[in-house]
């Protein structure tokens, strides 16, 4: 309830403030487990692709967020759930797999923080739940600068084919299938 409350919001807040424009909403699967896979430069982001996203959105937030009482109610009934920074524990693990063996949506951010050029070194963990869950994994770039009544475009893309990576099941594999789903991003953020 206050998810859709809060899409709501948004729509007018980022269509105006931000003047917001997403393509390719229809490429996300309209069910089943989806890790969706985007760049990350701004705290907006997850909010960003919440709201453009066709389905609720689970998100990983740093742990420190959680401490503070009122934010932690909030953004867990916005779909948030805790990530130390830097180290991604069995519980984060075990906890995206439960999400997405209920077919829900999550979002990483595959260079594990927010980076501005978007040219950090992937971390693997994105295709790791991939291979372990069957989840597809659905690139997305974010263009555009947060300033006021500026444009951000965001833009998703086809889900990424990791079946010959998942065969093969090794960290090589999850390593090249990690760099695929980077040059998806890259490439709908309109860079070779």
């Amino acid at each position: 309830m206050l998810y859709a409350f809060l899409k709501s919001l948004a729509h007018v807040v980022f269509s105006t403030w931000f003047r917001v424009k997403a393509e390719g909403r229809e490429r996300v699967p309209k069910e089943g487990a989806v890790i969706v896979c985007s760049n990350h430069f701004s705290f907006w982001d997850p909010v960003i692709l919440g709201y453009v996203m066709p389905r609720k959105l689970r998100y990983m937030a740093k742990a420190e967020l959680f401490r503070i009482p009122l934010l932690r109610n909030l953004i867990t009934k916005l779909g948030a759930f805790p990530v130390k920074r830097g180290v991604v524990g069995k519980e984060t693990i075990r906890l995206s797999l439960d999400l997405l063996a209920r077919g829900e949506m999550i979002l990483i951010f595959p260079e594990g923080t927010r980076n501005l050029d978007g040219r950090s070194a992937a971390k693997r963990g994105a295709v790791h739940l991939a291979f372990k869950s069957g989840a597809a994994i659905v690139p997305a770039a974010i263009t555009g600068t947060y300033r006021p009544f500026s444009k951000i475009a965001v833009r998703i893309g086809e889900p990424v084919d990791l079946d010959r990576f998942r065969e093969a099941g090794t960290t090589e594999a999850e390593l090249a299938a990690t760099e695929l789903v980077m040059q998806a991003i890259q490439r709908l953020k309109g860079r070779p």
